[in-house]
């Protein structure tokens, strides 16, 4: 083990008071140039390493980060995300580290700014975005670079808006890999469902439509000849209503053996499957939420394509508290694994790693 170096030890090698080390360390003012070189020097001949965390919890200051999340149900992607952060939160109580939650309306823009705005007036130490529109993030992202606060984008990534860091899938090839995995099932058919969740029959997730993107570009240099049926769901629709909507699309669409949807929602459909006792039918979906690993469990859907949405919302608020609490470089990408889980593995699936 290393010997532990002393500012006193410092001091002798540098032929400066204990003092100066001391100003030096904590770049404090009153140090002559000669005598910050020669502390400087003697640092690099002594390979000392600063202990960040001893001089974080020195300093005693508090730090408050906001997560700006969807509003959402529970047993939902976003609550997982919540959880990490909160973990993560726990995890260094000593620092003084607070994180609060503002929620927006996923297909309002008004509610975007809204609690944007509300964040800003807050004037937080780091904010963790998932964005809206390009646009409509950009007012709020300019608005944080002009104060000085950093920013971590999450689930959707926009490099033009400068974020200190972004955790999430890389979209487009999640929904690649998600076609190329469905097809293997599905080879023989001629069409397949394409279940969306829609506000007004728009797509309001960034994130689901690059996957959509991806999905389609495989589709179309693989399998040009098997026919997409598109199923959309409305964002605010209730149980009774999708249920209906369901009925009404196998009546249509008989010969449709295989679905998927590129959101966390494929319980939607698993549950109906299953109470209708269609065994002839299988779908694909994404996130290891709670209703959803319950009907892989019992067979109504055939693979969940996984994303770590709890280590997501713990690394963003890790992510903040290396770069402003300790000093650190952080990576600025940070592309989360694409899992296939099946009812063979779900109960091995680690939800943590941390």
């Amino acid at each position: 083990m290393a010997e532990k170096i002393r500012i006193k030890d410092i001091a002798e090698r540098a032929g400066v008071s204990v003092g100066t080390v001391d100003r030096v360390l904590h770049d404090r003012p009153n140090v002559s140039k000669p005598a910050r070189e020669k502390v400087e020097q003697a640092l690099k001949e002594m390979n000392y390493q600063p202990n960040m965390y001893a001089s974080a919890l020195a300093y005693n200051k508090s730090y408050t980060f906001y997560l700006l999340l969807p509003k959402h149900e529970s047993e939902a992607y976003w609550e997982e995300i919540e959880e990490g952060a909160r973990k993560c939160e726990e995890s260094k109580r000593d620092f003084h580290i607070n994180v609060k939650i503002n929620f927006y309306e996923r297909s309002s823009e008004e509610s975007f700014i809204e609690q944007g705005k509300a964040i800003i007036e807050e004037k937080p130490e780091g904010v963790i975005i998932v964005p809206s529109s390009l646009e409509i993030t950009r007012a709020l992202t300019d608005q944080l670079h002009e104060l000085n606060i950093p920013f971590i984008l999450l689930d959707s990534y926009m490099p033009d808006l400068r974020p200190l860091s972004f955790f999430g899938q890389d979209s487009f090839c999640s929904g690649f890999f998600a076609a190329k995995m469905l097809m293997m099932l599905a080879f023989k058919e001629k069409e397949i469902m394409l279940m969306r969740q829609t506000k007004n029959g728009i797509v309001v997730s960034k994130q689901q439509d690059n996957r959509e993107v991806g999905f389609r570009h495989y589709m179309h240099d693989h399998f040009p000849s098997v026919k997409i049926n598109v199923l959309d769901l409305p964002l605010d629709g209730s149980r009774a209503e999708f249920m209906k909507m369901l009925e009404k699309y196998f009546a249509t669409y008989p010969d449709t053996h295989h679905c998927i949807t590129l959101t966390s929602k494929a319980h939607i459909v698993g549950d109906f499957l299953l109470k209708t006792n269609r065994r002839d039918v299988q779908i694909m979906g994404y996130d290891m939420v709670e209703k959803n690993a319950k009907c892989l469990r019992e067979g109504s859907i055939s693979f969940l394509i996984a994303q770590h949405a709890y280590m997501q919302g713990y690394n963003c608020v890790e992510t903040l508290f290396r770069a402003l609490v300790l000093k650190k470089k952080v990576t600025p990408v940070n592309y989360m694994p694409i899992e296939l889980l099946m009812k063979e593995n779900i109960d091995f699936y680690r939800r943590t790693q941390l």
